[in-house]
């Protein structure tokens, strides 16, 4: 077998990020998703007071969930797009769709508006997040992408730092949908650059990159995308989300049909032996499921079981919360920089580990005896091992795709993103719930569906082997 290519540092004579040749799409970049990540994070902790006015509490699980429901069609539409005319225009119409999607719920006069506004922010965010991994993957050569992805997960840095702050004064001061109107303000003023950088975007740039020994075959290749199966998928997700919201007939009823729509149409939209872990691309996109789901998972859960069990204040979970959005950038700059030699596929090991560690965190922590400090250190260390692992598979996969395919290639791994998330979420909250329904108490449920959500990292660190790129 031949060794892995690792990637090439940059020489004396090879443009960097900040080169002139490179600068305006990197400031652009780093502009759309400064702005993504700050219209994200300080909605977030607003939908609760927002779902209150609305007198829709009781739907707060479908408004939650019909934003990562969406997005997988979102990705799909915008991988396809971008693969047939470049990620241009799909990134354009997915910053204009967060602009109207703002306005949309800004409006809201009940809560289905808002379920509307949220979905069609799905959408908009699904686009957006390929097309930019789609546009990374046209303009720059192979050596520098890890680096742009890093800078990538920086730009998440300052508004993890100020976004839900501003967003919760300007509530209370004011209204939660003066946060809203304000951010469709903010999302407005990159688009009309963005356009214009990506028309000058350097052309071939990843031309020198290796040709991937795994292309699929031209029968493979489709002409158009598959938004029934995409909409299906999506609409699976959201069933899904609102049936573990409760523990009766009818939700159940609602979890089995949206199980049933992802299984059917879920492998329609990923490579094909993806379930099976065929080596190449297919691993690569199952690691993403995996890892963001686990992460998502730790840090939905963990918060919830501070807050709610060993009665940890507020601000101090969202000490921790600042400090995962840190430490996330900072892993990502290290792998990127510091460790640019190295295997990616080791990497993805070394951050597995370390999200494994995180979850052994989270269950010492759900024991009533331990402190809750050893549960509040998971979230951050999570947040080390995905800053380390993320860029590096969205790396391999890359270099398993064809030039005509990365938005075929960053589609899938969007779409198995999002599955991760609502499966091992969904999972996760089923288990919590039947050890309820069995006596445990809550805390014994918690520490039952952590010890299962050690799996998923394990599995992540003994198969990345098979996502290198020989």
């Amino acid at each position: 077998m031949a060794e892995e290519q690792t990637l090439r540092p940059p020489s004396d004579t090879q443009p960097g990020i900040f080169s002139r040749q490179y600068a305006p799409a990197t400031l652009t970049f780093a502009a759309v998703m400064f702005l993504t990540g700050f219209a994200a994070l300080a909605v977030v902790p607003t939908l609760p007071t927002a779902a209150q006015d609305l007198d829709g509490v009781s739907l707060f699980p479908l408004v939650a969930g019909s934003f990562v429901a969406a997005s997988l069609l979102g990705g799909v539409l915008g991988g396809h797009w971008a693969d047939r005319s470049g990620a241009r225009r799909p990134l354009a119409l997915g910053m204009v769709l967060s602009v109207v999607t703002l306005l949309v719920s800004a409006s809201s006069l009940s809560i289905w508006q808002l379920v509307i506004g949220r979905f069609v922010d799905g959408l908009a965010a699904g686009m957006v997040a390929v097309s930019v991994t789609t546009a990374i993957g046209q303009s720059y050569p192979e050596y520098l992408r890890p680096r742009m992805l890093a800078m990538m997960s920086a730009s998440w840095v300052i508004p993890s730092l100020v976004g839900p702050p501003i967003a919760g004064v300007v509530s209370e001061a004011w209204s939660w949908r003066v946060v809203f109107y304000g951010l469709a303000v903010l999302t407005a003023l990159p688009s009309i650059a963005l356009v214009a950088v990506l028309r000058r975007a350097p052309a071939g740039a990843g031309a020198e990159d290796p040709v991937p020994v795994d292309l699929p075959p031209e029968e493979e290749r489709a002409s158009r995308p598959p938004v029934l199966v995409a909409a299906m998928l999506s609409l699976g997700a959201a069933l899904g989300q609102y049936g573990v919201s409760g523990w009766d007939v009818r939700h159940l009823l609602f979890v089995v049909t949206g199980v049933a729509l992802l299984v059917v149409f879920a492998p329609r939209l990923l490579p094909k032996g993806t379930w099976r872990s065929a080596r190449g691309l297919p691993t690569a996109v199952l690691l993403r499921g995996l890892t963001s789901g686990t992460y998502f998972t730790v840090e939905a859960l963990v918060p919830l079981m501070l807050i709610t069990e060993r009665k940890v204040a507020a601000v101090t979970v969202g000490v921790a919360f600042t400090a995962s959005a840190v430490l996330w950038a900072g892993a990502a700059w290290v792998q990127g920089k510091l460790l640019q030699n190295v295997a990616r596929h080791r990497l993805v090991t070394a951050g597995a580990l370390i999200m494994a560690a995180s979850v052994a965190f989270a269950i010492a922590g759900s024991f009533g005896g331990m402190s809750p400090v050893l549960a509040m250190v998971a979230m951050p260390l999570a947040a080390i091992g995905m800053g380390m692992l993320d860029p590096c598979v969205t790396v391999l996969s890359l270099s398993h795709s064809a030039p005509d395919r990365l938005g075929h290639t960053t589609s899938a791994m969007q779409t198995n993103m999002n599955l991760g998330q609502v499966v091992v979420l969904a999972f996760a909250t089923a288990v919590l719930n039947a050890g309820l329904a069995a006596g445990t108490g809550q805390l014994g449920g918690y520490a039952i569906t952590f010890s299962l959500l050690l799996l998923p990292p394990l599995l992540v660190a003994s198969l990345a082997v098979r996502a290198r790129n020989d």
